[in-house]
């Protein structure tokens, strides 16, 4: 279908789509606007009948159900705030105010304390007992909550990283909840609002860690971020060198970065329309802000399926490992206030498949236009960064394009695909806690408290990780640094034990798709195979409480590499792969520059097994 003329952005059929979601717009403010002239009675007889309805359709299994698990549900539904809910869990909560450098005031909330050590100090100089510092962060129109919102304790993973030992923090952005105020701006004003993640990067993010160090006399943290948790922070270390000292290890849940378009024909008409469209719609300040009215309006259940009918929409999410009692609890804390203009920040990183900074300065989109000839508004460096990060991504999540984010990530990157995992699972899956955790958890004991710039074992890593594995290479005798990655490389599983696997002595293919400077085509090379079958491994050896999955395992595995990059992922059978080589189980080598490879045999030790790995 072709465009409109002098327009060119927008197809026929996406100018209907943006009509359509102008008139549901106007119905839904018209519809907010009666609601607020009428009066609480009112109210109730609206949202009594709204639930009479719904559990006169419901089945006598799903309204057993629901009388059986709803206390928890309910208790942690209707909680007002973070405190109330770690409360009701018996987890005691302190509440900071941190002051960024452009006035906001934003709510930090600290768990410091296991159940019984209420009286002690933890990190507050000489004296008190230390802990490790961990700072996690929520996504987008959220807010610190969604983090504690569980049916089961078991599932927390800022409760479990309490009970673990760690000096729990957990921040909120500009605008949500809990920090809805500024030393020069209003909330009622457009400029409170004028905000975007360019802010989140340059303030939110480094003054809220600024903070929680000099508040618990620590030199660095550990940073866990959820979906814009994890783009907030990608961007902050990108811009921010000396932060990255400061931050040991960075953990990315569900990671945003570049997402892939949105299902919706409306939302993704909204994405190619202009900022000017989307701000006609929603105004400049909050975006969404009538949700919070629907939620008072409707029986719980009921707001439950519209979630969710929404999320299948816009995103094709099923929510199939989230229970029913889970929902119940958690999307009344869904939703928190953010800028429309944080959403336009998306948009135009979506459109232009770029994770750049905000484009103040958007041409009209015309069939002639060629100013991007002329500009092009800078991308977040996140090449630069030198914080080690842990990619943990869902194999059904929709907003994930794994290979785009590698290619824009620094070689030491490492990345685990959860399989069938959507995005809202890394919250609150039921096996959140199996599948998770246990990642997250020996990542945190590789690197939380470690200098990984001066850190020589992670250094040997990140030396490895830039020998990619290369096809067509000559023939040459294994150098030093060959040796030394054949010594990190000479065990690469754990059983969890402090034991180690070693390959066996067949042969496996590893097939190579490669690119700059690496033929086109893929090349088979042979490498010995691991044992034949053996436990899932963690992400990270050496971690004692991870999953034991047991699963069929072949002779042969087929990993494709990127060859421009030298980003390291791990594969199912422990493989490390960088640039110029790669070694498995430290018995073979391959190096190359992009003609006549040779395989190589690797000079690993025999006797003493190591660990090694991140």
């Amino acid at each position: 279908m072709a465009r409109v003329p002098f327009i060119g952005r927008l197809f026929w059929r996406e100018y209907i789509a943006l009509f359509g979601s102008f008139v549901l717009i106007f119905l839904e403010s018209f519809i907010r606007i009666v609601t607020l002239g009428l009066p609480g009675p009112v109210i109730r007889w609206f949202y009594n009948r709204s639930k009479n309805a719904f559990n006169f359709l419901s089945s006598p299994q799903g309204r057993l159900s629901r009388a059986r698990n709803g206390s928890i549900s309910a208790s942690i539904a209707q909680a007002h705030d973070f405190v109330d809910i770690c409360a009701f869990y018996g987890y005691y909560a302190e509440e900071h105010v941190v002051q960024t450098g452009d006035g906001y005031l934003l709510g930090l909330h600290r768990l410091g304390w296991k159940r019984g050590e209420e009286g002690m100090v933890v990190n507050g100089g000489n004296g008190s007992i230390r802990k490790k510092v961990v700072y996690l962060h929520h996504g987008l129109m959220m807010n610190s909550e969604v983090w504690v919102c569980l049916t089961e304790k078991e599932r927390c993973l800022p409760f479990m990283l309490v009970d673990q030992g760690y000096d729990v923090w957990l921040g909120n952005n500009r605008g949500n909840k809990y920090s809805k105020k500024s030393t020069r701006h209003s909330p009622l004003s457009t400029d409170f609002w004028n905000f975007s993640i360019d802010e989140f990067a340059f303030h939110d993010i480094p003054d809220s860690i600024d903070y929680i160090l000099d508040t618990t006399s620590s030199t660095s943290l550990s940073y866990i971020g959820f979906s814009q948790g994890t783009a907030q922070a990608f961007a902050s270390l990108s811009i921010h060198p000396p932060l990255n000292e400061k931050v040991d290890v960075f953990i990315a849940l569900a990671p945003a970065m570049s997402p892939a378009g949105i299902a919706h024909g409306v939302v993704n008409a909204l994405i190619k329309s202009s900022p000017n469209v989307i701000y006609l719609a929603f105004g400049r300040r909050s975006i969404l802000s009538s949700a919070t009215m629907w939620q008072s309006l409707l029986y719980p259940p009921i707001f439950v399926r519209i979630i969710d009918f929404s999320l299948s929409g816009l995103f094709g999410w099923k929510s199939q490992n989230i229970s029913v009692h889970q929902k119940l609890a958690a999307y009344p804390h869904l939703y928190s206030f953010t800028s429309t203009k944080s959403v336009v920040h998306w948009f135009q990183i979506i459109r232009n498949n770029c994770f750049q900074l905000y484009d103040d300065d958007v041409q009209p989109p015309t069939l002639f236009s060629t100013s991007d000839r002329y500009y092009k508004v800078a991308k977040f460096p996140t090449r630069n960064i030198k914080t080690p990060i842990v990619l943990l991504y869902g194999g059904s999540d929709s907003l994930i394009d794994i290979n785009v984010m590698l290619k824009e990530l620094p070689r030491h990157t490492t990345a685990k695909e959860i399989p069938h995992f959507e995005h809202l699972d890394f919250l609150w899956a039921q096996n959140v806690d199996k599948l998770v955790f246990p990642h997250v958890f020996s990542a945190l004991e590789e690197f939380a408290g470690r200098d990984h710039a001066k850190d020589q074992r992670f250094m040997r890593v990140a030396h490895r990780n830039r020998l990619l594995l290369g096809a067509q290479a000559d023939s040459t005798e294994p150098s030093e640094d060959d040796a030394l990655s054949n010594q990190d490389s000479e065990t690469l599983r754990g059983n969890g034990n402090g034991d180690s696997y070693r390959s066996s002595s067949s042969q496996l293919p590893i097939k190579v798709s490669g690119s700059s400077g690496l033929s086109s085509s893929s090349t088979t090379v042979r490498a010995r195979s691991p044992l034949p079958d053996f436990k899932d491994p963690p992400l990270f050896p050496g971690f004692p409480n991870l999953p034991q999955r047991r699963e069929d395992r072949s002779d042969s595995l087929s990993s494709s590499v990127s060859a421009d990059r030298g980003i390291r992922k791990v594969s199912d059978v422990g493989i490390a792969i960088g640039a110029g080589k790669a070694t498995l189980g430290g018995v073979s080598t391959v190096k190359g520059d992009g003609s006549n490879a040779e395989e190589k045999k690797g000079r690993g030790r025999t006797g003493k097994k190591r660990r090694v790995g991140f």
